[in-house]
């Protein structure tokens, strides 16, 4: 088989997904050829050097419909010759961009591949393409539908996560992010992002509030305690499933869940061979990859499964793993996940994660691999695995080793 390899990862800053945001006037077609155009630069790259691009993105509608992938080579450096896929695995489409790409080339399917993902959530509300499982009666009433957020508070009621642990998780991944930026962490990844005139847009992580201490999450109202309790209200369909508990305990606000921003990231992943006749040194080889279906209503506990596939697929165990990255769709996610491994949260999200810098559904899952090579090169560890939960109970994870 084929080994498939990263030999560069990018992305842009984040900016604040509302009309104020920095990003906002910048549309995802512009935002995602300026990381495609990176790439080809960064690696001296002719534009017709890759397989094919693989682009995800979560909200496909508008803007971001019609095979936007396609759309962002055409606006790019790229050559026409180069194709473009749009996938969509709701919040895990950059990593599955990824894996996507690697597995193809270990299956002979091509030397090289640009993959990874983008979300304009300014421009793109989250959920304007519509969602069968919430909306289609037979679906969402046979599977207890509930909102992402009844299902975070659903893990911190299951697993004993009360709201000063949800609160203390996110305070700490402000400080992590924000010692991140100081100490450069991000400068060899992050692209600016600038206009038509070559001016730079965006060069940092806009939504960070690195003062945000324990009293001014306490302050806050629990964010979805309204549609969990109102009659007839999602608490009880949860309960339906869940019926061992008595009650949801609404921990989850603005404060300890994964902010609202656009984004983009990008990967150059190829073999050996590929590196070799471009005379370029790969950064990491990618060891295995994994998907899972979880259960539906709880939704957001699929990286326990879709880490425990992966490590089966590479022969490993949890304590092979020097570092992870789970991403922050709120802190619940993240607690749930060190419990279940008893990691220390010293091995986990060591840079902060989304809670602080936000989460651009389709680019995350490239943006916390890309963190995660980062940190691994840091740090001068080797092995490190990285895992998303995805809406509708889902999840996907990839480990990677540094080379």
């Amino acid at each position: 088989m084929t080994e498939a390899y990263i030999y560069d990862a990018l992305r842009s800053p984040r900016g604040r997904g509302r009309p104020d945001g920095a990003l906002h006037e910048v549309t995802a077609v512009a935002l995602g050829s300026q990381m495609l155009d990176a790439i080809l630069a960064r690696s001296d790259l002719p534009g017709n050097g890759i397989e094919d691009v693989i682009w995800g993105n979560a909200t496909q509608a508008f803007e971001q419909g019609g095979c936007l992938a396609r759309t962002t080579v055409l606006a790019s450096d790229l050559d026409e010759s180069v194709p473009g896929l749009s996938i969509n695995r709701f919040c895990a489409s950059g990593l599955e961009a990824v894996n996507l790409a690697a597995n193809q080339i270990r299956g002979g399917a091509g030397e090289a591949y640009i993959a990874g993902g983008i979300e304009c959530m300014s421009r793109v509300a989250m959920g304007s393409d519509g969602a069968a499982v919430a909306v289609d009666p037979t679906v969402a009433m046979a599977h207890h539908f509930v909102p992402q957020g009844i299902s975070a508070d659903l893990i911190a009621t299951k697993f004993g996560f009360s709201r000063a642990d949800v609160d203390g998780y996110a305070v700490a991944s402000q400080q992590r992010a924000a010692q991140a930026w100081a100490e450069g962490r991000f400068d060899r990844s992050v692209i600016p992002v600038t206009d038509i005139n070559g001016l730079t847009i965006l060069d940092h992580d806009e939504a960070m509030r690195p003062g945000t201490d324990m009293a001014a999450l306490g302050a806050l109202r629990p964010a979805f305690q309204d549609i969990g309790e109102a009659m007839p209200g999602f608490d009880r369909v949860a309960l339906l499933k869940y019926p061992g508990l008595e009650r949801i305990a609404h921990v989850h606000h603005a404060g300890n869940s994964s902010g609202i921003v656009d984004g983009a990231a990008a990967m150059l992943i190829g073999s050996k061979a590929f590196g070799e006749a471009h005379g370029l040194t790969p950064r990491a080889r990618i060891r295995a990859t994994a998907r899972i279906g979880s259960d539906p209503t709880i939704m957001l506990t699929g990286p326990v499964p879709a880490t425990e596939r992966v490590l089966k697929a590479a022969g490993m165990a949890i304590g092979d793993i020097d570092l992870f990255e789970v991403n922050e769709a709120f802190s619940s996610v993240v607690l749930r996940f060190m419990q279940a491994f008893d990691v220390d949260h010293g091995r986990v999200n060591v840079c902060g994660g989304a809670i602080a810098m936000g989460h651009p559904l389709g680019a995350s899952g490239a943006i916390i691999l890309g963190t995660l090579l980062d940190e691994l090169e840091r740090s001068g560890k080797s092995t490190g695995l990285a895992t998303l939960c995805v809406a509708s109970g889902m999840g996907a994870a990839t480990i990677i080793e540094r080379l």
